[in-house]
């Protein structure tokens, strides 16, 4: 078999596939419980689901190559989308996040989860082989720009999981630990001058999070109900359709943001600790795509959209848990919703491109 011909198989759905399908049907089991049985709504996560894997296999099957050739215009039209949203954007509970386009609404912030780390990749793999230290600056603006726009909406949360995503693609490329250090140390600093700059609502997350029992009715209440939830679980959980603190509403945006406070109560520790071997799994497979990528571009992306992966779970399950602040980062693959749902499935998507033309990229 010649090397055209082999550049027709499509290969057997993988590792990579089947975690992410476990993963969303683990959500489907918690989303109808936390829906109270709620046909329509798992019927409407169906469709997103439906919808995010014929993203997913339809970007699976574009080369890397056009993948680098699309890098430029696609953060170009994320960058585009984000300033519409800054002029025309609708408000939504105080926050200017969304547009609508037609019969529906998106958040372009989704958009640049993954937009940033496919220019960066191009950049780096543009300029391999006379990597300097602007270079890096250089980078950096490209990151701080839709940084900025993301953080003026605002949203503290994709604002951090876009900032990550530039991070681990500077970091992957080589930037150096006395730099990694010298950025560390200016945002330490930069900490306490940034406090009058948040707005009210983010200064009571941060404040109730040392103590939630400081306003327990109001901004501590989520973190109170979803660590309670959390705990009652114990080792085995109170069963399928079981929970307490979910059932009885205590706890708030239980489908969407809080679902693993559901989950947790009623497949408790055990549970929990299926889960996280599942989180782990599909992050180890995309560093392994990444450390077998063909270049530097296809190393860079698939490293960053894997550790994306992990920021996602971590962020949500420290919030849910009580350790970090309550952000609005949704679990990935479980939490109800269409936009975030289908940026993790084609970022799943192009892992699997770079994995299946590892051997055909033309060097």
């Amino acid at each position: 078999m010649n090397l055209q011909e082999k550049s027709r198989v499509k290969p057997a759905p993988g590792p990579l596939f089947a975690l992410a399908l476990a993963l969303s049907a683990v959500g489907i089991v918690a989303l109808y419980s936390a829906s109270y049985g709620n046909a329509a709504r798992v019927a409407a996560q169906l469709g997103n689901l439906g919808v995010a894997l014929v993203a997913m296999w339809l970007v699976a099957q574009v080369p890397p190559q056009t993948l680098l050739r699309l890098a430029v215009p696609a953060y170009a039209l994320a960058l585009a989308l984000l300033l519409s949203v800054a002029m025309f954007g609708e408000v939504v509970n105080g926050a200017r996040r969304w547009l609508h386009v037609g019969v529906t609404r998106f958040q372009p912030s989704e958009m640049m989860k993954l937009a940033l780390p496919l220019m960066l990749a191009w950049y780096f793999h543009k300029n391999e082989s006379t990597l300097r230290v602007r270079d890096y600056f250089v980078a950096g603006f490209l990151l701080l720009v839709p940084l900025g726009l993301i953080l003026r909406q605002p949203d503290l949360g994709t604002a951090g999981l876009v900032g990550t995503a530039g991070f681990f693609i500077m970091f992957f490329a080589g930037m150096s630990w006395r730099v990694i250090g010298a950025i560390a140390a200016a945002g330490a600093a930069a900490l306490p001058m940034l406090w009058p700059f948040l707005h009210d609502y983010q200064r009571r997350r941060i404040l109730t999070l040392l103590d939630p029992s400081s306003d327990p009715l109001g901004a501590g209440y989520h973190i109170i109900q979803s660590t309670i939830a959390v705990g009652s679980g114990g080792l085995a959980g109170k069963g399928w359709l079981n929970g307490t603190q979910s059932h009885l509403e205590f706890i708030p945006e239980r489908h969407t943001d809080f679902i693993f406070a559901v989950f947790s109560e009623e497949f408790g520790l055990i549970g929990n600790i299926t889960l996280l071997v599942l989180y782990i799994l599909l992050v180890a497979r995309g560093l392994m795509i990444a450390t077998n990528a063909a270049t530097l571009f296809g190393r860079l992306l698939a490293a960053s959209i894997a550790l994306q992966f992990f920021v996602y779970a971590f962020v949500n399950m420290g919030m849910v848990s009580g350790i970090l602040p309550v952000v609005g980062v949704p679990l990935p693959f479980l939490s109800y919703g269409g936009t975030a749902l289908l940026t993790l499935f084609i970022g799943a998507g192009v892992l699997m491109s770079i994995q299946r033309h590892r051997k055909l990229v033309q060097t």
